[in-house]
């Protein structure tokens, strides 16, 4: 059975972008736009009506930011969309806000169409972290801005921490299993661990919680 089609929600307040994100994005098979928004406020009324599966979303819109937005977004739902963080300047202290504020990653608005293609379908349908390189230059940039030093590092077990290293480097459940050498269930449990003990939403909050501690290293 083929899977459903990805949902999508553009937030932006150009609509000249969010004409350009359809156009790539109306092409794709299996991808669908369901609805656009064009202010903050907007963003988070349009995502709680259609519940996307996914919300492309600019950090610097009218009423309210997409920060704000997104955190919003995920307080209201319970099973909230992966939220992908469409920007001008990948070292934005407002995309790593978002992160930390929920996002799942993000993009650049001069990408190429098959980057924010491959951006959309890894977010719907992968336990992958989105571009593990850029989060950690925005890391190296933003991340010091707390003491590094968190009581959840100390509690994490060796396997854990292996885990954790290998999520910062973008690989999924599958191939860290791979990696370690033990079965995908296995994996998920760790992985579980760690976002409980890092009281993380997802990969990619527990990976900016690592930098930020000083667990994982930016440079």
């Amino acid at each position: 059975m083929p899977r459903p089609a990805i949902r999508i929600v553009l937030a932006d307040d150009e609509r000249m972008v969010r004409t350009a994100l359809r156009a790539i994005l109306s092409v794709e098979p299996g991808v669908e736009v369901v609805g656009e928004a064009a202010t903050g406020a907007e963003a988070v009324s349009v995502v709680r009506e259609l519940r996307p599966d996914v919300v492309l979303m600019d950090v610097r819109m009218p009423e309210i930011d997409g920060i704000r937005a997104t955190e919003q977004i995920l307080a209201i739902l319970d099973q909230p969309p992966r939220i992908v963080v469409v920007t001008t300047f990948e070292n934005d202290s407002y995309v790593y806000d978002a992160l930390r504020a929920g996002a799942s990653g993000f993009l650049l608005k001069r990408a190429d169409a098959d980057a924010l293609v491959q951006a959309v379908r890894l977010v719907a349908h992968t336990d992958s972290l989105l571009f593990p390189s850029a989060v950690r230059a925005l890391a190296a940039e933003h991340g010091r801005r707390t003491a590094p030093s968190a009581p959840w590092v100390s509690k994490l077990t060796g396997r854990e921490r292996e885990v954790l290293r290998h999520m910062a480097d973008g690989l999924t459940n599958a191939e860290i299993a791979r990696r370690l050498d033990v079965g995908p269930a296995t994996v998920k449990s760790h992985v579980a661990a760690v976002l409980a003990k890092t009281g993380a939403r997802d990969r990619t909050q527990a990976v900016i919680a690592a930098y930020e501690a000083g667990f994982l290293r930016a440079e």
